[in-house]
């Protein structure tokens, strides 16, 4: 037993660091779903306060003297019910302890943002005292470039579906207008088809200058293309990764982040207006 744990190291490490982890994001969902619950606390009763008074306004400045609409009184009344059950109900869950118990029943939101704190300074902390060296770090590096150049390809595919179909929008709605005027002429029967399809033109031309989806499709293929270019080059040992391992895969990580950084500066130009992208340039 003792000779494969210190055969093993690394694999001890990769759990506790793994699991210093899962405690910080445990503790992010922790937050989230109690503040949800503090929200349902205080919300819901504001709500049923503001639909009697909504029923009684309602009452006195439409049907003053007059009975209510069916319809609007059992709206009002299922609206009642549901608020006023939701309030007892979540009430009931936080403060007695005959119900259903909800984690971290009775616990703030404060307090579990400091949970947070020291869970992710224990994980800081222990992560400076476990990191493997930096050449096990780079491996691993490499081991996850195909998952990112799986991400930039997806992303690719979707612009470009975005791209291919807005385009055939345009040639649609574009035949339709010269279509629909050729047949009305006058062109008054039609007049409603002309607007619209013009408003689908205009909104789909303004939305292809705004997102630029087919830019974006190419710079991510063009990028997911390189770096995989570079992964091969790493695996068959051809240039520019002809040296030692250790020198290859520093080598390999500092281009590929060069291109992330690159491919991110592309996106953030493309999310600025025409001026402030000459500015850039």
């Amino acid at each position: 037993m003792q000779n494969s744990t210190t055969s093993h190291p690394g694999g001890n490490t990769t759990d506790e660091l793994i699991q210093y982890r899962r405690d910080v994001t445990d503790y992010r969902r922790r937050i989230r779903n109690r503040r949800l619950q503090v929200l349902g606390l205080y919300v819901t009763p504001v709500l049923l306060i503001l639909s009697i008074f909504s029923c009684v306004a309602a009452k006195n400045v439409f049907w003053l003297g007059k009975n209510m609409p069916g319809a609007v009184e059992f709206a009002f009344f299922l609206t009642f019910v549901f608020l006023a059950a939701s309030t007892a109900l979540q009430f009931a869950v936080e403060f007695s302890k005959a119900f259903w118990k909800w984690e971290d029943k009775g616990t703030s939101v404060a307090k579990l943002r400091l949970d947070l704190e020291l869970a992710e300074e224990r994980r800081i902390l222990e992560a400076r005292r476990l990191t493997p060296s930096a050449v096990e770090r780079q491996a691993s590096y490499k081991e996850r470039t195909p998952v990112e150049v799986e991400r930039l390809r997806k992303e690719s595919r979707y612009y470009r579906r975005v791209h291919f179909w807005m385009q055939w929008m345009l040639f649609f709605c574009s035949a339709g207008v010269t279509a629909v005027t050729a047949w009305y002429d006058p062109p008054q029967p039609g007049k409603g088809v002309l607007i619209a399809l013009g408003f689908t033109i205009t909104v789909i031309t303004g939305a292809a200058g705004y997102f630029k989806p087919r830019e974006r499709a190419f710079n991510l293929q063009q990028t997911a293309d390189s770096i995989e270019q570079h992964v091969t080059a790493l695996d068959l040992g051809i240039a520019p990764y002809v040296q030692g391992e250790a020198l290859n895969l520093e080598l390999f990580a500092t281009t590929v982040e060069s291109m992330r950084i690159e491919q991110r500066k592309r996106e953030q130009q493309l999310d600025q207006p025409h001026q402030g992208q000459q500015e850039v340039i």
